[in-house]
């Protein structure tokens, strides 16, 4: 494919698009790219903007000009370059266009893009002609969902043996000095795609009866969900844990589904959380994420999301976006724990022998996970495309980044880049895990005052009639009255 570009970033005057544009300084390097957008004035100023911050003379990278309303300018923009890296949202109104565009001039496409429903759409209606074509189309390449894509694919890759069942955990914390400065954690265009997305997350249904022929197969034990309202001990600390609303439950299954039609390999349970501290915050999540789903579902309130995102969203989204400071000193770590058998079974449909008792931990980690290591993981998967295609399943077609990029080197690239993946072995797991168990008894010990640590202080009297959650194999209990209601007949 020869072209006069290697890669063109549409979309570089958004907050995404920007820092894309300055992460492209280094990842770029040794490539031909070039920026697109709508505004010749406003590419103009972004590139004087990145360049400044990066230190670095933009002046003479190409500029094109092509709007998703004027095909014939998204078909001559494509038609410059080997790859287009979308980041013009939200994809649901403005991501076919440039998809459509790639195809037809035979160029690669990659995006930032969250939204299940544009996803499998995209690959309902595409992936037919994108492989006719031979186009990668891959989106999900940001935070969304390349670290829980690709770290479940890790976790496989370094597991010896058959994996049943995978839960993923998130936890987001500021590692910076002092405190954390005022300002929003999202960007506007981050809250526009989650409230368009779910108020049309009913979508899915229809689409998925179509895209998939059936539901995958559990080979092994079915993994049961964790409980919001019960404190689990993760990592030496108790936590609660929520289902994480993104799309990454959704990306995964669909490359463990590709991977069971088209590799024959059996596919692996998966639940993904993200954690809070304290059961008070489950509260005020629920509470909040219900009134924000409500409100979707109504044009009137969608139209008070969208106009006052500072008001609805309490201060965590504004068009202004996240503080610099803030973002570069925002830690994020995805916990992976998991199941399964030593050996592997020799047809994917059925299980090994005996249960699948052996477990494994992995870990990544990253900062600044909306717009830095997004932007990283982006960049590089177009990379990866373009010189590792031969790596990647057959010769095209709309795929999910963990089943395009498995056997490629793009975890090793993003390990130098910042984003880690890692394996916890086992000793750490259960040095951790011992702590935990001393942790909860020192607390129990020194806030439980019906605890006493020296038998002179009180008698067996004082404890006979107690009752503790932990059972006595000494006492009976067939002639103790349950403390539950009883009612007549």
């Amino acid at each position: 494919m020869t072209r006069a570009l290697d890669v063109i970033i549409f979309g570089a005057t958004g907050f995404t698009g920007k820092y894309t544009v300055l992460h492209a300084v280094k990842l770029l390097s040794d490539l031909k790219w070039g920026i697109a957008g709508r505004s010749q004035q406003k590419l103009e100023a972004a590139l004087q903007e990145m360049g400044a911050k990066a230190e670095t003379d933009l002046s003479k990278i190409p500029i094109i000009v092509a709007d998703v309303k004027d095909d014939s300018s998204l078909e001559k923009m494509t038609s410059q370059a080997k790859i287009i890296v979308n980041c013009c949202g939200p994809f649901r109104f403005y991501g076919e266009p440039v998809i459509k565009a790639c195809i037809k001039s035979s160029t690669h496409y990659v995006d930032v893009t969250g939204e299940p429903q544009f996803m499998e759409k995209m690959q309902l209606e595409y992936n037919g002609l994108a492989k006719e074509n031979e186009v990668y189309v891959v989106s999900a390449c940001g935070f969304d969902s390349i670290p829980a894509d690709l770290g479940t694919v890790f976790f496989e890759k370094t597991f010896d043996g058959q994996v049943n069942a995978i839960e993923s955990f998130l936890r987001v914390k500021y590692i910076g000095p002092g405190t954390p400065e005022k300002g929003a954690a999202l960007h506007y265009g981050t809250w526009e795609s989650a409230v368009y997305g779910l108020a049309h997350a009913g979508e899915l249904r229809e689409l998925r009866s179509k895209l998939f022929k059936g539901r995958l197969p559990v080979i092994g034990p079915v993994m049961r969900g964790r409980k919001p309202y019960v404190g689990y001990p993760i990592e030496g600390k108790t936590v609660y844990c929520l289902p994480f609303p993104g799309a990454d439950r959704s990306v995964v299954m669909r490359s463990q589904r590709l991977m069971y039609e088209e590799e024959q390999k059996p596919p692996v349970q998966h639940r993904n959380y993200f954690t809070v501290k304290s059961f008070f915050q489950v509260i005020i999540l629920a509470i909040t994420a219900a009134l924000f789903a409500l409100m979707t579902k109504f044009a009137f309130g969608r139209q008070l999301l969208l106009t006052y995102p500072k008001i609805f969203s309490f201060g965590a989204a504004s068009h202004e976006g996240p503080p610099e400071h803030n973002m570069n000193n925002t830690q994020f770590t995805f916990l992976f724990m998991g199941n399964g058998w030593s050996e592997k079974s020799s047809d994917p449909s059925v299980r090994p022998n005996g249960d699948p008792v052996k477990t494994h931990v992995t870990k990544v980690t990253g900062v600044n996970p909306g717009y830095g290591a997004t932007c990283v993981a982006l960049l590089l998967s177009a990379v990866t495309i373009l010189k590792e295609s031969s790596l990647m399943p057959g010769k095209g077609g709309v795929l999910p980044p963990g089943y395009a990029f498995a056997k490629t080197s793009l975890i090793e690239n993003l390990s130098k880049n910042g984003l880690t993946f890692e394996l916890i072995p086992l000793y750490v797991c259960t040095a951790v895990g011992m702590s935990g168990a001393l942790y909860y008894t020192l607390r129990l010990a020194t806030r439980n005052p019906d605890v006493a640590w020296n038998r002179s202080q009180f008698s067996n009297e004082y404890y006979r009639n107690k009752q503790y959650k932990f059972y006595s194999p000494v006492r009976d209990y067939t002639n103790i009255d349950s403390p539950a209601p009883k009612y007549e007949e």
